[in-house]
């Protein structure tokens, strides 16, 4: 199995001989794990409240899942990309390549109809860099302040990413809703208080986590990957919730 020391090591030497032995050790544990479903994958993020949900989400693949926070040497990902696909890409990828375990990251971004589809990719920096939460709502709900109701729908959306030496994998996963005129419920994160799902008659910070992950757009996007996945790792021995 994959030795931490040798990680360690690779990192602090970048030495050529070293780095090919880990991904030789590796792919012979995936190998063998793929019989085994004993695969170790890597969360590509350092956001808590996101780590959490993607954990949930993926807890019926019988695999390890690993935080960031198990390799300090890696710091935050520039996420340059022009899309959503492209940003979750990037971060699955440039993870894969340091930790030479599989990856999965995810990139969300909020489509405002009034706002021309902004903030997009821009959703989680929309209030400025090292922005809050609670910076962005606010910013949110001061540009929404005089759009009619008619006029407040909203597209949230989440691509996911899987990336190992053999394969690359995305999915996607959208849900419809408005944006409110003020922030009600506690439970989430992010945008959840002004992000109003009509179907449910709640926000997302209103619904328990077992309700939020039967509608949100990061589970859905989760589900499409676990079904992805389920094919590559021998679906047999995975078990998929409806």
């Amino acid at each position: 199995m994959f030795s931490p020391l040798l990680y360690r090591l690779s990192y602090l030497t970048n030495n050529f001989h070293i780095k090919k032995l880990i991904k030789f050790i590796n792919f012979i544990s995936i190998t063998y794990s793929k019989n085994n479903f004993n695969v170790k994958i890597v969360i590509a993020t350092h956001n808590k409240d996101k780590f959490k949900e993607l954990h949930h989400g993926l807890l019926s693949l019988n695999v390890k899942l690993i935080s960031l926070y198990d390799f300090p040497e890696i710091g935050e990902i520039i996420e340059d990309g022009k899309t959503l696909k492209d940003n979750a890409l990037i971060k699955a990828r440039t993870v894969h390549k340091i930790t030479s375990l599989p990856a999965i990251s995810d990139d969300t971004g909020l489509e405002v109809d009034a706002l021309n589809g902004d903030p997009g990719v821009f959703t989680a920096r929309y209030a400025g860099e090292g922005c809050t939460y609670l910076d962005n709502v606010n910013k949110m709900l001061k540009e929404m302040k005089n759009v009619p109701n008619q006029n407040r729908g909203a597209t949230f959306k989440t691509v996911m990413a899987y990336v190992d030496d053999n394969m690359e994998l995305t999915s996607e996963g959208i849900v419809q809703g408005t944006v409110t005129r003020t922030k009600k419920g506690v439970a989430g994160f992010g945008y959840d208080p002004i992000f109003y799902v009509p179907d449910t008659g709640k926000t997302f910070a209103e619904m328990e986590i077992e309700e939020k992950n039967l509608v949100s757009h990061r589970s859905r996007a989760i589900k499409a990957l676990r079904a992805d996945l389920a094919t590559y790792f021998n679906a047999s021995n995975i078990k998929e919730n409806a």
